[in-house]
């Protein structure tokens, strides 16, 4: 999709000004003993596989002039290049889901997120060969997206290979902080799947296993208001199964999630 570039005062206007009125150019002054500059890195160039815009690298020990030409006083300092003029991005390390928001202000869109899409749209026709069809293209163009491992075992739950997709959760580890709770999250889609089998003799299995079914069918809300009710109305069942059960459906929503907000606020309020 997009390139990098090292960028010095003798090519800085082509490769800078000139090539942003053709795609976003984002300007990394970086230093080679900056800490933070080491940790920023890999996250642009694994969005420059699936974004396109021009990574235009300068080091400001190297290049001094064009660090004090754009007033660039901390590393990393992140300056974006659109349409010839340059516009503040970020200074310091943000989150990658940051920095994808940041692109999307520039109408950029990634190349993975598009096919993912359309992966899930071949599950929601029910055209299993066709989404797995897009996973292999996508697993061979990114082998080690963890965005990507999600949704393949997401697909691999719904085809009932519990087993094969608790292998692909695993190798998400737990410094990939992004996605290591949501890979917990849609671990416990397998468990999930278990309990929606597991109906039971008495009113508060079936309605356990009816908050289970919801939760595979991703009516979330369904889900926890029902979980919720049980929380109110038996603590103990199943050893707090419940809660745990609200839990890992906030873990697969994400925390900035509308529903994670409301139903983490309202379980508080029951526990406390």
């Amino acid at each position: 999709m997009g390139y990098a570039v090292v960028v010095e005062p003798n090519n800085f206007h082509q490769e800078v000004i000139e090539n942003s009125y053709q795609k976003p150019v984002l300007i990394d002054f970086y230093a080679t003993w900056c800490g933070p500059c080491k940790l920023l890195k890999p996250i642009l160039e694994k969005l420059l596989q699936e974004y396109d815009f021009i990574l235009a690298t300068i080091d400001i020990d190297a290049h001094p002039s064009l660090a004090q030409q754009f007033a660039v006083e901390g590393v990393p300092d992140v300056k974006i290049a659109f349409q010839g003029n340059i516009s503040q991005g970020f200074v310091g390390v943000l989150p990658e889901a940051d920095i994808r928001d940041l692109l999307k202000q520039f109408n950029l869109t990634s190349e993975l997120d598009q096919k993912l899409e359309e992966m899930r749209q071949a599950m929601t026709e029910k055209n299993a060969a066709k989404a797995k069809e897009l996973l292999d293209e996508l697993f061979s163009k990114y082998p080690d997206n963890p965005q990507l491992s999600l949704e393949a075992a997401n697909f691999l739950i719904r085809l009932n290979r519990l087993e094969d997709a608790n292998k692909l959760l695993s190798t998400i580890g737990i410094d990939q902080k992004d996605y290591y709770n949501k890979a917990q999250g849609i671990k416990s889609l397998i468990e999930f799947k278990q309990m929606a089998n597991m109906e039971g003799d008495n009113e508060l299995d079936q309605q356990f296993s009816q908050g289970a079914k919801y939760t595979l069918n991703e009516e979330y809300e369904e889900a926890l208001k029902l979980f919720l009710n049980l929380v109110e109305e038996n603590r103990k069942y199943k050893n707090d199964a419940a809660r745990k059960a609200m839990i890992s459906i906030f873990n697969l929503l994400g925390k900035t999630h509308p529903l994670t907000k409301k139903y983490q606020q309202e379980l508080m309020m029951i526990l406390y």
